[in-house]
């Protein structure tokens, strides 16, 4: 065993150090567990293999779930099954991960592709006879573990763009089989080039003096320098009371890299670690917490991540560790102290950010109490007024909140409620809460288009019941009743009414609704349905033609749903 000097671990961290060997290049894994390093080979043949995203990395309301393998801003590269084993979920998306493959190995781990371009034929096969046997493009199926057996470097699929990618790559999980969670790849001898060191960009000093964290919370961000592994603050920092800290950081790795997360980010007091989160693994269920772990608001006002170095009493991540009063520090003791930051990315490489507090030398400045009802964060709570009903279980709140409520005017236009104000938006919620909002003289025959969405026009669904429309917005903010009345909008882009397709391979559309959104769509050539694929980043909807399609004239039906059961239809003939 062999120990970095950097790194310090004690009794309350990550208490091994284990260097790992592959037949390319030592690797540094920062573990308890002991994981399979030779088991499995590189999903792509691209040399050097480059990531545009790390596992763990600060996404929108997530935590990234893998890694991004960089396809050279290209489609179609062989993706290769890493280890023998079989496949054992068949998922297309009209988002997500698009079309995508499950591997269940021998050794107690589910490997995981991600937006590809398409499968290999044996399996592509077997999907789209699912597809047509299911009449739906969507579909999440779970094959017998004899059905298709894969081979080590067998080619499973090729790369794509599918679903919700923001540009071609593959994404690629390790998943614990037996629990789901998703570990990073990097500790089973999937090897990235990488001796660069994290960058620090941001050092900053929450005023906490026993108040719960909120939007309100003082906030002071400490000038830092340095690069390469070393930084420090430019000057001691003067503290009284209760504090906690946040820092900014990302990574990167040799070669064509993206701005990447870290693995683990580490804070000394005195020499004595008092906090540690370290993105190993984690379980999908938690994976919003994110907004607990980051100082959220700063994030929705400038999209910059602050990891506050503290914990939420709410937060149900289990990225933690080592920890002394939840990273939270009282500096009332006149004395100073030493604080050191170390950040480290998943092959050991370090940056270090030593900072010095003065305790006692400043006024303690207070948190702000916002107005509101007390509703504490581990219990189920209720509001309710004659229009309104709000319920939030138990397990939404990270933190105890002042709960604050507000009637607005009704808004002009389709509005069948006044608005509602439910608190607002800077708190996040780990799930949705429960809401009822009573509708205004609706009209029995509106009573089934009725919905719930945001004063900024997004639908939160819902269902009309006893005067009411219920539905469970994810998040906080103003709302109110609403219809939609209006069908879904179709818009043939290389068809047309008696057109000649020969000789093209498939016929496009662009789809959309205005309002509660697509809910079904369903294509029918000479009364029978085939199979129509859809990607939801683009609106686009497609038929490729097969040998169902045969020479001559051709009748075409599409039908398109919304939420509300609205449809639209487009019907024409053509010639193959």
């Amino acid at each position: 065993m062999i120990k970095n000097p950097i790194l310090n671990f004690t009794k309350f961290l990550l208490p091994v150090l284990l260097y790992a060997f592959n037949s390319a290049q030592a690797q540094q894994i920062f573990s308890t567990n002991k994981y399979p390093i030779t088991d499995f080979r590189q999903p792509l043949d691209i040399v050097p293999p480059a990531l545009a995203g790390s596992f763990g990395e600060i996404r929108g309301n997530h935590f990234h779930s893998g890694i991004d393998f960089r396809t050279n801003q290209r489609e179609g590269y062989p993706v290769y099954a890493v280890a023998d084993g079989y496949i054992s979920r068949l998922r297309v998306q009209n988002s997500g991960f698009g079309q995508a493959l499950y591997i269940n190995h021998p050794n107690g781990f589910t490997t995981v592709y991600g937006h590809l371009q398409r499968f290999a034929p044996k399996t592509a096969t077997i999907v789209k006879n699912l597809q047509y046997e299911k009449k739906s493009f969507e579909i999440d199926e779970f094959p017998d573990a004899a059905l298709i057996p894969v081979r080590k470097g067998e080619v499973i699929a090729w790369s794509g763009n599918r679903g919700s990618s923001g540009g071609p790559h593959l994404h690629f999980e390790i998943r614990d089989t037996k629990t789901e969670e998703t570990i990073n790849p990097q500790f089973f001898g999937i090897n990235i080039p990488d001796n660069i060191p994290p960058v620090i960009h941001g050092l900053y000093v929450y005023r906490l003096n026993g108040k719960t964290f909120n939007e309100s919370t003082p906030k002071q961000a400490i000038a830092i320098t340095g690069a390469s592994g070393n930084y420090k603050a430019n000057a001691p920092i003067s503290l009284t009371g209760e504090v906690g800290f946040g820092i900014v950081v990302t990574d990167r790795h040799n070669g064509l890299s993206g701005t990447n997360g870290v693995y683990s980010i580490q804070l000394e007091l005195d020499g004595k670690m008092i906090y540690t989160s370290a993105l190993e693994r984690f379980a999908f269920e938690d994976s919003k917490a994110i907004n607990s772990h980051i100082d959220y608001s700063t994030y929705l006002n400038t999209k910059t991540s602050i990891q506050k170095s503290f914990v939420d009493p709410g937060n149900p991540l289990k990225i933690y560790s080592g920890l002394i009063n939840n990273g939270k520090i009282n500096f009332n003791d006149g004395a100073s102290h030493q604080l050191r930051y170390i950040i480290t990315d998943s092959k050991g490489n370090s940056s270090v950010l030593p900072f010095t507090v003065n305790a006692g030398a400043a006024p303690v400045v207070a948190a702000t109490i916002p107005a509101g009802i007390i509703y504490p964060y581990n219990r189920a709570n209720e509001f309710n007024s004659d229009e309104i009903k709000v319920v939030l279980p138990q397990g939404t709140l990270y933190n105890d909140l002042n709960f604050t409520y507000k009637k607005l005017p009704k808004p002009t236009g389709n509005a069948w409620s006044a608005m509602h104000q439910i608190h607002h938006k800077y708190i996040p919620l780990h799930i949705g809460f429960d809401l009822w909002i009573k509708a205004d003289a609706l009209p029995e025959n509106l009573q089934n288009k009725a919905l719930i969405i945001s004063s900024g026009g997004s639908s939160q669904g819902g269902y009309y019941e006893n005067g009411y429309v219920k539905a469970t917005p994810k998040n906080f903010g103003t709302f109110y009743v609403a219809i939609d009345t209006i069908a879904p909008r179709i818009t043939p882009t290389n068809i047309a009414d008696g057109k000649s397709m020969a000789g093209l391979s498939k016929m496009t559309f662009k789809i959309s609704d205005n309002l509660s959104g697509i809910k079904s769509f369903n294509g029918y050539i000479d009364g029978k349905w085939v199979l129509m694929e859809f990607d939801a980043k683009t609106a686009t909807l497609w038929h490729s033609f097969d040998e169902r399609t045969t020479v001559g004239k051709h009748s075409f039906e599409l039908v398109v749903a919304d939420m509300k059961d609205n449809v639209k239809r487009y019907g024409i003939s053509f010639f193959k």
